[in-house]
């Protein structure tokens, strides 16, 4: 009979090292015995590959890199990326505000999303960056209104929604019909002229994001060509349109998948989008960050479940909500390297009082005990940006190694700064017998 197969994780920057799990040089127990758990630990060397990795199959292209920050806004990892050239793609002030923390120049910060606010809008124009994905004709009059009031010109890509199933998770699905972002690309024609007429807009081309995760070039083929009939049909209607926006969602393993070669996304660009001769832009988040990081947690307690063994780690759903989110799966591998080749079939559970709250159901894993240390994989994307004070729990500090050294760049916060954030009204604040008085006169 054959075993069942012990998961592993896909970077190599987190590798066994003398039995010990390290990322890049740093034994992870030591950042555990230094800062405690949980946490989350990302690769420098990892973001610099993977970022390295689509820009050499792009050099034959007018393509620029704006990294999807929504994956991971943690400024440190963004200064990575950013000191390789990257620029951001960003759906909110705050991660406008973040980008040009970590070092962006604002000419390379694109703005998507679907409700972006005027006070948003604003901030974006006056910090001066490269363009706004506009998704809605009332986001149209919108910004053509303050950009009219603050007396410029807001260049604006007009995002259309293509009708292709990116066949990826249907949460994470973005071009159907009725998905809620951008404007049906059948009426691409008659918004992009209704924008080239308002004052204080200055289209300069299209935009689309199709989903994310995905591991097939077929999703993609079909957008990039209704996309290049779509610049077309505008140019013919004498528009002007200088620029794509292509969106991200290029896959990343996370047990067996098979992502798609950089190589070979680059050449579909080139065959499809490239003849039009427009400047074009990609947002890869997951692709670039995802398996860059992990989630480090202590094993509790190991309980006897009625069919199987429970592993309850201090990790829990408001640290990575996305496998109660999505059912997403994640290698989780111990921190010291097996010395027995025994292996037990476990549920893996954090302490939220939620059933949901489970990393794993009947994973193989090495015999755990309680005091051990686990690594949960492919956690650098929607893992801590994604994260909550649910239940009340302080959100996992983030380590950023680079090499032999490490550096913490969020810190958990103390339950005094917690509790800091929050006031009891005066009205509250009555003695207890006053209360019981109270209370006993309301009866």
């Amino acid at each position: 009979m054959t075993p069942p197969k012990l998961d592993r994780l896909a970077e190599p920057a987190f590798a066994y090292r003398k039995g010990s799990l390290q990322a890049e040089g740093v034994p992870l127990a030591r950042i555990a015995a230094e800062i405690g758990t949980p946490f989350y630990c990302y690769s420098a060397a990892a973001l610099r590959r993977a970022y390295r990795g689509l820009a050499q199959s792009l050099t034959h292209l007018p393509a620029s890199i704006c990294y999807g920050v929504k994956a991971n806004s943690n400024p440190a990892v963004i200064a990575v990326l950013a000191q390789e050239g990257a620029g951001a793609d960003v759906v909110s002030e705050g991660e406008i505000r973040k980008a040009l923390a970590a070092g962006v120049p604002a000419a390379r910060i694109v703005f998507s999303g679907v409700g972006k606010t005027r006070a948003e809008l604003a901030f974006a124009l006056d910090a001066g960056i490269r363009q706004i994905n506009v998704e809605s004709e009332p986001e149209l009059e919108a910004l053509s209104a303050v950009a009219r009031k603050m007396g410029v010109n807001a260049r604006v890509a007009v995002r259309v929604n293509p009708n292709v199933d990116a066949r990826t998770h249907h949460k994470i699905t973005t071009g159907r019909r009725q998905d809620k972002f951008g404007i049906p690309i059948d009426r691409a024609v008659e918004v992009y002229r209704l924008a080239a007429g308002l004052p204080g807009i200055e289209p300069v081309g299209i935009a689309i994001h199709i989903g994310s995760q995905l591991l097939s070039l077929d999703p993609y083929r079909r957008a990039f060509k209704k996309v290049a009939k779509c610049v077309a049909e505008i140019r013919a209607a004498g528009l002007a349109v200088r620029s794509i926006d292509l969106g991200g969602g290029i896959g990343i393993t996370y047990r067996e998948e098979v992502p798609i070669p950089f190589a070979d996304y680059a050449a579909l660009v080139a065959e499809t989008v490239a003849p039009l001769g427009c400047d074009i832009v990609l947002e890869p988040g997951r692709a670039m960050v995802g398996n860059a990081g992990i989630l480090v947690a202590s094993i509790v307690y190991v309980k006897n479940g009625a069919d199987r063994p429970i592993v309850v780690i201090d990790a829990a759903m408001n640290d990575l909500i996305r496998p109660a989110l999505y059912d997403a799966y994640h290698p989780i591998v111990p921190l010291q390297e097996p010395k027995s080749r025994d292996i037990m079939i476990a549920d893996v559970v954090g302490p939220i009082c939620e059933t949901s709250d489970t990393f794993a159901i009947e994973r193989p894993l090495p015999v755990v005990a309680a005091g051990d240390h686990v690594a949960v994989g492919g956690a650098g994307a929607y893992g801590a940006v994604m994260s909550s004070q649910y239940n009340s729990r302080p959100l996992a500090p983030e380590v950023l190694v680079d090499g032999d050294r490490f550096a913490v760049t969020r810190d958990r916060p103390a339950y005094d700064e917690m509790l800091a954030h929050y006031r009891i009204p005066e009205w509250l604040k009555a003695e207890p017998q006053a209360r019981g008085r109270l209370q006993r006169g309301a009866a």
